[in-house]
C-alpha cells in the first residue's frame, strides 16, 4: 500500500498536479495566515471589541448549549421507563412560565447590549481627521482623498501585473506571501487617524473591506455608503472586494499601508508633484513615438488585466488586436468607447487626456494594428461630454 501511494504521488507531481513550492508560503503580516482559523489580529479597536464579541457570543452559546442539553439528557436517562419512572402529567405551572419567560429575556439582553455597542460605533462616522472615497471599478478600486491632509490625491489601485500573469500561468514555482493582494497603488492613511472610507462604484456592486480594521462595505452604483477605522498599528493591511463583481472578483485587492505622520505628510508631498506633472497641457502635439511609449504605460496598468498584453481579449472581453473600431479611420468612435465605456468596457473619464490619447494611439498601432494613426489629447477633449 505504501509502494503505490509513492508511485501515486510521483505521478501527480510529474503531471504538475501537486507542487510543493506551491505551497511553500508564511503568515502575511496584515492579511492572511496559513491554516487561519481565528478572525485576523486586530489593528484597530472596533477589530478588537469585534473579536472579543466573537468569543463572548461563542462561549455564550456553548455554555447555553451545554446546560440545556446536559438537563434534558440528564432527565432522560434518570427518569427512563426501564427503571420503572412514570411520566408526570402536569400544566399550567406559573413558575415555570415565568423562568422559560425571564431567562431568556435575559440572556437575549445580555448578549444584544454589548452588540449593540460595537454596531453603533461603527456607524459613527462624525470628526473624521481624514475622508477618502473608494470606487469599485471592474476590477480595481479608485481612490479620491476628499477632505483632511491630502486632499485633491487621486489615483487607481490595481493588481501587480505579475502576479496576475502568475495567476494566468497556474501559480506555478515559488509563490509570495502576498500572492494576488500586491497591488501597483496602495491607499497610504497616517496611524491613529481616524479615516473615513466613502463607498461607492462605477459599474456593479463591489464592497470594501480589511479584516484586520473590522470594517468591510457595500459599494454600490448610484449610492454612497460610509464607514471608518482608526489604525493603532503602522504596516502593511490587506482585503480584497467582498462581492461576487465578475469575472475577475478574485483579481481586486485592497492594500492599506499605514504610515506615521511625518511619512504621511511626505508621501502626500511626493504625490501632489506627481499630480503637479501629469497635468498636461491638451494643446500640446505630440510625436506618434513619444505618445506610444506613454500609452505603452498606460495600457499595462489599466487595460492589460482585461484584455491581456497580446490584445487579444478573452472571453467576453473583445480583441483590440485586429478590432474594427480600434482600425476604423474615424478616430472618435474609440475615444467615445474609452470615455463613456460599452458593455463590460468601463468608463474611463477619470484618465487625463493625454493619457487617453496615449492609450488609443498605442492600441491603433500596435500588434497588428499598424494603422499610423496618432491621436492627439486635444481631440479626447473635444469629445468629453459628447
Amino acid at each position: 500500500m505504501k509502494s503505490i501511494s509513492n508511485k501515486l504521488a510521483s505521478l501527480l507531481l510529474a503531471l504538475g498536479a501537486v507542487s510543493p513550492a506551491a505551497h511553500a508560503v508564511s503568515d502575511l503580516p496584515g492579511g492572511p495566515a496559513v491554516r487561519q482559523l481565528n478572525l485576523h489580529a486586530a489593528a484597530t479597536r472596533i477589530a478588537v471589541e469585534q473579536a472579543w464579541l466573537h468569543w463572548f457570543m461563542l462561549i455564550t452559546c456553548i455554555v447555553i448549549f451545554i446546560l440545556v442539553f446536559s438537563v434534558m439528557f440528564y432527565s432522560i436517562w434518570k427518569h427512563r421507563k426501564s427503571k420503572g419512572h412514570k411520566a408526570a402529567n402536569f400544566h399550567e405551572s406559573v413558575t415555570v412560565e415565568v423562568i422559560w419567560t425571564i431567562v431568556p429575556f435575559l440572556i437575549v439582553i445580555g448578549m444584544a447590549l454589548p452588540a449593540t455597542k460595537v454596531l453603533v460605533a461603527t456607524k459613527d462616522t462624525s470628526n473624521a481627521d481624514l475622508t477618502i472615497k473608494a470606487t469599485g471599478y471592474q476590477w480595481k478600486w479608485g481612490y479620491d482623498y476628499l477632505k483632511g491632509e491630502g486632499e485633491g490625491v487621486s489615483f487607481l489601485s490595481t493588481l501587480d501585473s505579475t502576479h496576475r500573469e502568475m495567476s494566468n500561468d497556474g501559480a506555478k514555482g515559488q509563490i509570495p506571501d502576498d500572492y494576488l493582494l500586491k497591488v501597483d497603488n496602495p491607499v497610504v492613511v497616517p496611524v491613529n487617524k481616524k479615516v473615513r472610507i466613502i463607498t461607492t462604484a462605477n459599474d456593479v456592486i463591489h464592497a470594501w473591506g480589511v479584516p484586520a480594521f473590522g470594517v468591510k462595505q457595500d459599494a454600490i452604483p448610484g449610492f454612497v455608503r460610509d464607514t471608518w477605522f482608526r489604525s493603532e498599528k503602522t504596516g502593511d493591511f490587506y482585503g480584497q472586494c467582498y462581492e461576487l463583481c465578475g469575472k475577475e472578483h478574485a483579481y481586486m485587492p485592497i492594500h492599506v499601508k499605514v504610515v506615521s505622520a511625518q511619512e504621511y505628510t511626505t508621501w502626500v508631498d511626493g504625490e501632489k508633484k506627481k499630480i503637479a506633472a501629469k497635468q498636461d497641457d491638451p494643446a500640446k502635439v505630440w510625436t506618434l513615438d513619444d505618445i506610444n511609449k506613454r500609452g505603452e504605460k498606460i495600457y499595462a496598468s489599466n487595460c492589460a488585466a482585461c484584455h491581456q498584453a497580446n490584445g487579444k481579449g478573452a472571453g467576453p472581453i473583445k480583441a483590440l488586436d485586429g478590432s474594427p473600431i480600434v482600425t476604423d479611420a474615424d478616430k472618435t468612435k474609440e475615444i467615445h468607447v474609452v470615455l463613456n465605456g460599452k458593455g463590460a468596457m468601463p468608463a474611463w473619464k477619470q484618465l487625463s487626456d493625454t493619457d487617453i490619447a496615449a492609450v488609443i494611439s498605442y492600441t491603433k498601432n500596435n500588434w497588428s494594428n499598424k494603422t499610423g494613426q496618432l491621436v492627439q489629447p486635444a481631440e479626447v477633449l473635444a469629445q468629453r461630454g459628447k
